[in-house]
C-alpha cells in the first residue's frame, strides 16, 4: 500500500514514535506542545505535561518510562500516575530531552539538546540498572538512537552534523572503542533525525527536510527509501502485529507555508519485519 494518514492531529514537533508490543499500540510525541499521544481502543488520546518530552520505552503493559526535560519519569497510562525515576540535566535550565529509545539489555538511551538547539549543547546518557551514565558529550542534536539486531551495534547522529554513527558494543551494551562513520550525508545535503533497524539489520533513517525514511544496508550502502508529502520527517517506528508496519511522525515547525500533511503521523506497509520495542527494566 502507499504511505497514509495514521492521526491528522497536527505535531509542531512530532517525534519519539514507538509501539508497545504487549498493548498492540502506537504512542508518539509533540515536544513542543509538552504531550505524549496515542491511537487506542477509544480513539485518538494524550497526556499533557508541564515540562517538554520526547521519547520513552514501554516497562509494564500499562507502564511507560517517559524522558522529560528534567527527569526519566515512570507514567502508569492507565492512572496518569508520574514517579520521578532520576533527574536528567534537571539543573540546566537552556537543554531538553530529545531522541531516545530502550536498548536489548533493559537499559534506557537518551539525548539531550538545548531548547534553541545551541551548539555543543547536548549530551547522550544511558540509564540501567538504576543509575544513569553519560556516553557522549559536546553533541548539538543527538538523534538515531538505535541498536542492531545481533547487538553489536548502537547507531547515533549528530543532526547538526549530518552523519550517522555507529559505536560497537560490549556484552553489557556498554560502548566499546570508538564510534566509525556509517552514513555521511554532508555531500547530499541529508538532515538524519530519528532511526530503527529491521530484523535483518537495515537502518531506516528519518530525514528532515528531506520528505523521506531512507533505508540502509549494514555496510552503510543506500537501499532504497519512502516519500511522504510532508517535509520534516523526524522518527520512524515499526508496529502492527507482525512489526511490518512503518509509522513515521513529521513536524511543521519552522514552516513558513506548512502542507495540511506537516505535522501529522503517517504509516505504511513495508515487506521486512521489525525489530520489537526492547522492554526498560527499571
Amino acid at each position: 500500500m502507499a504511505i497514509a494518514v495514521f492521526d491528522e492531529r497536527k505535531c509542531s514537533l512530532g517525534e519519539g514514535v514507538f509501539w508497545h508490543p504487549e498493548r498492540e499500540q502506537l504512542f508518539w510525541f509533540d515536544i513542543n506542545a509538552k504531550q505524549l499521544l496515542t491511537q487506542g481502543a477509544k480513539g485518538p488520546y494524550h497526556w499533557q505535561f508541564e515540562e517538554h518530552v520526547s521519547a520513552a520505552g514501554w516497562v509494564e503493559k500499562t507502564i511507560l518510562l517517559v524522558a522529560s526535560s528534567k527527569a526519566l519519569i515512570r507514567l502508569n497510562i492507565e492512572t496518569g500516575d508520574q514517579t520521578v525515576i532520576c533527574e536528567l540535566e534537571a539543573d540546566i535550565e537552556a537543554t531538553r530531552s530529545n531522541d531516545g529509545r530502550a536498548d536489548p539489555w533493559g537499559g534506557f538511551w537518551i539525548g539531550t539538546m538545548g531548547k534553541q538547539a545551541q551548539a555543543g549543547a547536548g549530551s547522550i546518557y544511558r540509564f540501567y540498572k538504576g543509575k544513569l551514565t553519560k556516553l557522549y558529550d559536546r553533541l548539538t542534536i543527538p538523534n538515531a538512537i538505535c541498536f542492531s539486531p545481533d547487538r553489536n551495534f548502537v547507531y547515533y547522529t549528530d543532526s547538526a552534523e549530518k552523519i550517522i554513527m555507529r559505536q560497537s558494543l560490549d556484552r553489557n551494551g556498554w560502548p566499546d572503542g570508538f564510534a566509525t562513520p556509517f552514513v555521511d550525508g554532508r555531500n547530499e545535503g541529508l538532515g538524519p533525525d530519528g532511526a530503527v533497524v529491521d530484523q535483518e539489520g537495515y537502518l531506516w533513517n528519518a530525514q528532515w527536510g528531506n520528505s523521506r525514511v531512507a533505508r540502509y544496508a549494514p555496510d552503510g550502502t543506500f537501499t532504497s527509501s519512502l516519500s511522504l508529502p510532508a517535509t520534516q520527517v523526524s522518527c520512524p517506528a515499526f508496529g502492527g502485529s507482525d512489526l511490518k508496519t512503518l509509522f513515521v511522525t513529521t513536524a511543521y515547525e519552522n514552516l513558513a507555508k506548512p502542507s495540511k500533511f506537516d505535522g501529522q503521523t503517517f504509516f505504511d506497509e513495508v515487506d521486512v519485519v521489525g525489530q520489537k520495542e526492547h522492554q526498560v527494566k527499571l
